[in-house]
């Protein structure tokens, strides 16, 4: 066997799940995220979420609880909160890079990966200087609703099939 099989192998193998540790909404342009206990999504994102329709590659905006702590550590604060991020899905126990070019389970919805939730220059205004660089690498991933599905606080992240 090659060493090219048995990456190959270990890419295919995620016997680890996550679990989804918060759910937030942006109802508007630069206004306050709405936290929800649960959400439903369909085929354009998530419904009661401002970008829902605008882009089946970016329906659902996830990032990992562990890089928040990152986040905060590189910018020399205690805490880094999701909604200074403005990602849907806070996630825990799962690293969502994993995920590339795979289908995975949300609750009841199927997602697909479909790159990397690179951070915006916004984030020197709400980080200061410096904001950026820090969540270079650690900004989360974007994935398209492949079948539509409720996600609850608590509910499992998984590969598809796992």
């Amino acid at each position: 066997m090659n060493s090219n099989t048995i990456i190959n192998d270990l890419l295919k193998m995620l016997p680890q799940t996550g679990s989804v540790e918060w759910i937030g909404l942006r109802p508007a342009r630069k206004t306050n995220m709405t936290v929800v206990q649960q959400v439903e999504l369909n085929h354009q994102g998530l419904v009661g979420d401002r970008y829902a329709g605008r882009s089946d590659k970016r329906a659902v905006t996830l990032i990992q609880a562990e890089h928040l702590m990152t986040i905060a550590s590189l910018l020399h604060r205690d805490q880094v909160s999701p909604e200074m991020l403005r990602r849907n899905i806070v996630v825990r126990g799962i690293n969502l890079l994993a995920f590339k070019n795979k289908h995975f389970m949300l609750g009841s919805a199927e997602l697909e990966m479909t790159g990397l939730c690179h951070p915006c220059s916004r984030m020197e205004d709400t980080f200061g200087a410096g904001g950026y660089n820090a969540v270079r690498g650690h900004g989360g991933i974007t994935a398209r609703v492949i079948e539509p599905g409720v996600v609850k606080m608590g509910d499992r992240v998984k590969l598809k099939n796992h």
